[in-house]
């Protein structure tokens, strides 16, 4: 009988361990089996998806995620001429026309699809202008953002000109390399638009000599332009003014770094919603090139992680706007909708433009270029 005992108690003991056994093998990464997927975004997204990729690979072990972080037109061109030290996945440029763009020119050299699936939105946001609040005040009266306005203090390139005070010295403007970066071509082609009093972004004469003086007045006034919105913004901060007076950047990282100018120059920057402006839709497409179907099936579960509202709502506690409508950015815990930040606004009444396609982004890289 005690034997009996003995041999059912040693049954059970083996079988709760290959229970155990099993479960760990289910849930914890298996050596040689764990997949790694290579995700390059534009630098706005990094701090959110820093945050989002720990909760992924803790619910998906077999899955590590790779983050790099580039600027926008960067993602396509180094993606193109095969520039990269590493293999991407996932690219998640700032806007879906770079995608687009992409497409087109990777048909064009390989004579193939360059994605997986369709290109999944991500999350939005606005391009905006930012000023520290007395020099705003001086040369956007009422609060409305005049491209005019800033093209004549950089024509003048004086505070006193335009009405601030002489101890303010140069009026300095900041945008990013346009060669590299996708807020500074939308900014460039909103700036285009008004010069001309344009109603379509799409269909703007670069070869106009007024737009020949703008784009030449710009360059000669921006000093070693930042290959990204992100570091455009934290050198803003840290220059402060007299160094930089204004900028235009996603409204998604004016928001989420508004905190951080206050406690480095005392004074926080105001935002200012430009009208027209461009809204920028983060997409994230699934490259082809170098990627079996195992990698790309492990890419789109993070694609679809990224696109759930509780991952949402952790954008918008980075100050972008979800791409699911049904989610009220005043009711996310730490949103900066909540903040009374300076000029921010829920539903600004700018009109809203796309960004520019493929055909004006090479318009503009190619005046830039050969402007002096």
């Amino acid at each position: 009988m005690k034997k009996t005992n003995s041999k059912l108690q040693n049954r059970a003991f083996t079988s709760a361990c290959i229970i155990v056994a099993a479960l760990g093998l289910a849930y914890a990464p298996i050596p040689g089996l764990q997949q790694t997927v290579v995700i390059v975004s534009g630098t706005e997204l990094q701090a959110p998806l820093e945050q989002l990729e720990a909760k992924f690979e803790q619910e998906n072990p077999n899955i590590k995620i790779d983050l790099k972080f580039q600027g926008s037109q960067d993602i396509v061109n180094k993606f193109i001429d095969q520039k990269n030290d590493f293999t991407p996945t996932v690219l998640i440029p700032a806007s879906g026309e770079l995608l687009d763009e992409l497409s087109q020119r990777y048909q064009a050299q390989n004579n193939s699809e360059a994605f997986y699936n369709q290109p999944q939105p991500i999350a939005k946001t606005l391009l905006v202008a930012i000023a520290w609040s007395e020099r705003g005040n001086v040369l956007f009266p009422n609060n409305q953002f005049s491209w005019s306005r800033v093209e004549q203090a950089m024509q003048a390139n004086s505070w006193s000109a335009v009405g601030g005070q002489k101890s303010w010295g140069s009026f300095d403007f900041v945008i990013t390399d346009p060669t590299r970066s996708n807020s500074a071509q939308a900014s460039l082609n909103l700036w285009a638009m008004s010069k001309l009093n344009a109603s379509n972004p799409n269909n703007i004469d670069y070869n106009n000599p007024a737009i020949t003086t703008l784009f030449s007045t710009v360059k000669k006034s921006v000093y070693q332009p930042p290959r990204s919105t992100d570091i455009l913004l934290q050198e803003f901060i840290t220059r402060g003014p007299n160094d930089a007076d204004v900028a235009t950047v996603y409204e998604s990282i004016a928001l989420s770094r508004w905190q951080q100018s206050g406690k480095n120059q005392g004074k926080p920057y105001q935002i200012y919603y430009l009208n027209p402006t461009v809204e920028t839709v983060a997409t994230a497409a699934i490259v082809r090139q170098n990627v079996d179907s195992g990698t790309a099936n492990a890419a789109q579960k993070f694609v679809d992680f990224l696109t759930q509202s509780e991952q949402q709502k952790v954008f918008v506690q980075y100050g972008f706007r979800p791409t699911n409508n049904n989610i009220d950015v005043r009711s996310v815990p730490n949103s900066p909708w909540s903040q009374n930040i300076p000029g921010a606004e829920i539903n600004p009444s700018a009109k809203t433009l796309p960004a520019p396609n493929q055909k004006g982004i090479g318009e503009i890289q190619r005046l830039w270029q050969r402007t002096n």
